[in-house]
């Protein structure tokens, strides 16, 4: 026991005098790449539009960190992250009868399954490129990283409450990733973005069970005027 103590001690110590290295390394494009991220999704839990126009600009410094860390897949997820926040921002602006148009709703099993396809077929064309074109020390985890990111970008963008439980599988795959490349505090930021993804998915959840009430409820007030 002291043993194992005394190694998990002079683990931790080192984990820990890493990233206060990591911190003091940080460039400012990485500092405020992260504030935007941040703020972008906790736009998000909010179901506000703003998680798009901050999102842009973080997806936009991401492109160029990624490629000067080699991350190429992260590159491209980011990249992907820039088209598809103006293809979301569009679509969350439609609005009826001055209302977003665009509604929280579950994944139907035909679009559980067309998620699982399209991540899938992202995870292994990526890796394939990754595998053979570039020198990507790490294209396993890059590609998985960016294709459940892809995956969960597409479902954000047509409000599906599972978009969440994809960037969860993406955060977790991210910590790891960027903390080896030496980018400790997005490391950090993944780990927020974590955070912030569980709550999400809850906010998210306990608003489309008002809304299905509601939506009862006015049925119920429609069928009881109609007898």
């Amino acid at each position: 026991m002291p043993f194992f103590r005394a190694a998990m001690h002079a683990f931790l110590q080192d984990i820990a005098q890493q990233l206060v290295s990591g911190i003091r390394q940080t460039s400012a494009v990485e500092f405020v790449a992260v504030f935007f991220g941040i703020t972008s999704v906790v736009f998000s839990r909010q179901r506000s539009i703003w998680v798009y126009p901050t999102g842009l600009v973080n997806t936009a410094l991401y492109i160029y960190l990624s490629v000067v860390a080699g991350l190429y897949a992260e590159a491209s997820v980011n990249l992907y992250y820039t088209v598809m926040g103006v293809v979301g921002w569009a679509m969350w602006s439609k609005k009826r009868e001055g209302r977003p148009q665009l509604r929280i709703t579950r994944a139907t099993p035909s679009e559980w399954l067309a998620a699982l396809l399209f991540f899938g077929v992202a995870w292994l064309v990526l890796y394939g490129v990754l595998a053979a074109w570039t020198d990507s020390t790490v294209p396993v985890a890059d590609s998985f990283a960016s294709a459940t990111a892809y995956t969960a970008m597409w479902l954000l963008t047509r409000k599906k409450l599972e978009n969440w439980l994809w960037w969860i599988a993406t955060n977790i795959a991210a910590i790891p990733l960027y903390f080896v490349k030496g980018f400790v505090f997005t490391a950090l930021q993944y780990l927020v973005f974590l955070a912030l993804a569980v709550s999400g998915y809850f906010a998210w959840s306990r608003a489309l069970a008002r809304e299905e009430r509601n939506s009862a409820s006015a049925s119920g007030d429609t069928a009881t005027a109609t007898n």
